[in-house]
């Protein structure tokens, strides 16, 4: 007789078997690369997210699901893994969702907010409003200068949009745009692609992060090959392991979708991403031509982190073996010390055992051993209670009330 499933379990295997295809939802092919899938994934984020749709119920549906097909194919691990196996090979328990702050309401934004603060890693996206107003080509675009930085403060899940025009020389040379906080704020850095109706279409996007006194976040266009450090690849599982978090510390050093950058205006855009307050910032577009022996360094860097990546996945395997044998090494020794502890007992009992007296009479001993100390004790007392008495006495013996008549005085 078949096992009895409630209906939970029924509603959960249903949309197991109703799960289409990542790719097919998407709309994007097997062989298309990060940059296809992100472009992709955020066009139907924005076409489906709730802000646009109020209470559709076919449109929130249609968001989780691309969402989640995006949660797969945007992690390298995650993709390989469908590829092989299908959804049997993910575990859908441990998908991480990006929240846009500006739907959750101020509650929900205060929870998310105290859990990031507990270490737990929260995901966020750029706000719908702010995408849809730059696809629609109604955002006000600030110049940017080579060399001149710009400081400024962005409300939150608000953006500051950029322009930045470079020379066939430049692009050549290399181009590279930072921007840092000095108070710690959470920010996005963006860049968008020229639509032909004249709008803006998200195309990169960094998030900010702690580097010293400040948080930043930078795009290079050099000419070669630059990797990005997304530390939110594995994070969930990052924060419940600490040997998890430095074995899959690399994990997220993926290369840059766009290497160099072609002579014209290209727009940038800095999004404040903190919970509650604005965020105060620094921008600064820079040509890379003074900067040929810092290239060289990135370069030889980057590719020593490379190298390392492959070292600590094997002594990761390695560190797993030494550890089980450890973890069975120190099971073993409470074991046996436990065990050696309890032998000593009963050795300790049967030596204790080689006398002739009687158990009754052993125990009558020890009673009247007690009372003979519990009486002395009593006696000490007794003997302390008369010396204070005595003492007590002496002392109203000679505190004598002598009365003195003054009539009586001599002549």
């Amino acid at each position: 007789m078949p096992p009895h499933r409630s209906k939970s379990e029924k509603n959960d295997g249903m949309a197991k078997q109703l799960r289409r295809d990542p790719y097919e939802v998407l709309g994007v092919s097997r062989n298309s690369t990060d940059q296809e899938i992100k472009s992709a994934y955020r066009k139907m984020a924005l076409k489906y997210h709730p802000d646009k749709n109020g209470n559709d119920p076919v449109a929130a549906d249609m968001f989780k699901e691309v969402t989640f097909s995006y949660n797969i194919l945007s992690d390298p691990d995650k993709r390989h893994q469908y590829d092989t196996a299908g959804f049997e090979a993910v575990e859908a328990e441990n998908q991480e969702l990006e929240l846009d702050l500006s739907s959750l309401g101020a509650v929900n934004t205060m929870f998310a907010a105290l859990f990031s603060k507990l270490g737990v890693p929260i995901k966020t996206t750029v706000s719908a409003t702010v995408l849809e107003e730059a696809l629609n080509g109604v955002v006000t675009i600030q110049t940017l200068l080579l060399g001149q930085p710009v400081s400024r403060k962005v409300e939150k899940q608000c953006a500051h949009f950029y322009s930045v025009e470079i020379t066939e020389e430049e692009a050549r040379d290399g181009f590279v745009c930072r921007v840092q906080s000095s108070d710690k704020s959470k920010f996005k850095l963006l860049y968008f692609d020229l639509e032909e109706n004249g709008g803006l279409s998200l195309a990169l996007q960094e998030d900010s992060a702690k580097t010293g006194k400040v948080t930043s976040a930078g795009m290079y266009f050099l000419g070669f090959p630059v990797y990005r450090l997304d530390q939110t690849v594995n994070s969930v599982a990052a924060a419940k392991d600490p040997d998890t978090a430095f074995f899959k510390k690399l994990d997220g050093f993926q290369p840059c979708e766009i290497t160099e950058l072609k002579p014209g205006t290209h727009f940038f855009a800095v999004y404040g991403d903190n919970f509650f307050k604005s965020v105060s910032y620094t921008i600064e577009a820079i040509c890379t031509a003074p900067f040929i022996e810092e290239k060289e360094n990135l370069r030889a860097v980057e590719a020593e982190i490379l190298s390392k990546r492959v070292e600590l996945s094997k002594f990761e395997t390695e560190y797993r073996e030494v550890l089980a044998q450890f973890t069975e090494m120190t099971t073993r020794y409470t074991k046996e010390m436990q065990e050696i502890d309890e032998l000593l007992k009963q050795r300790n009992e049967i030596h204790a055992s080689y006398t002739m007296i009687p158990p009754s009479k052993r125990s009558s001993s020890r009673s009247r051993s007690k009372g003979v100390s519990r009486e002395a004790k009593e006696g000490e007392v007794r003997d302390r209670k008369h010396s204070t008495r005595d003492r007590t006495k002496k002392k109203r013996w000679y505190n004598i009330h002598l009365k003195i008549d003054k009539r009586k005085q001599p002549c």
